[in-house]
């Protein structure tokens, strides 16, 4: 097997390492519609089960949605690819006809490409 590698920021990662969504950053999670703090349980607050359902999660299914200022304090929401890959769906079809830069040429806006992967890669799981 044949192993393809990427170069990112200077250093040399693995083709599915380097397109792989690991940390959703801020400007894309705006888009995928984070629950209200005081809906959620406490395991979903501390990160154990989807924060969009109650799917218990592992480090390897696990989607970080980020450290996130609650009314008790810090929180670390993360989800399940599947339901990250169904936001993120609704965040594409939400962000790109605002978008100039989708508009003129997806590819090159930094919040289309990762809302799109995490659509691939729920696809995938």
């Amino acid at each position: 097997m044949r192993r393809i590698t990427a170069t990112v920021g200077g250093t040399t990662m693995p083709s599915d390492a380097a397109t792989r969504v690991e940390t959703v950053p801020p400007d894309v999670l705006a888009f995928l519609g984070l629950p209200q703090f005081g809906d959620l349980t406490a395991d979903q607050v501390r990160g154990a089960v989807c924060v969009w359902g109650s799917d218990r999660l592992t480090a390897e299914r696990a989607v970080d949605l980020g450290e996130q200022d609650g009314p008790d304090g810090r929180w670390w929401p993360r989800a399940c690819r599947f339901h990250a890959a169904e936001q993120a769906h609704r965040g594409l079809f939400e962000h790109a006809p605002s978008c100039e830069q989708c508009v003129d040429a997806a590819e090159r806006c930094t919040t289309s490409r990762v809302l799109y992967r995490l659509v691939r890669e729920g696809r995938r799981s």
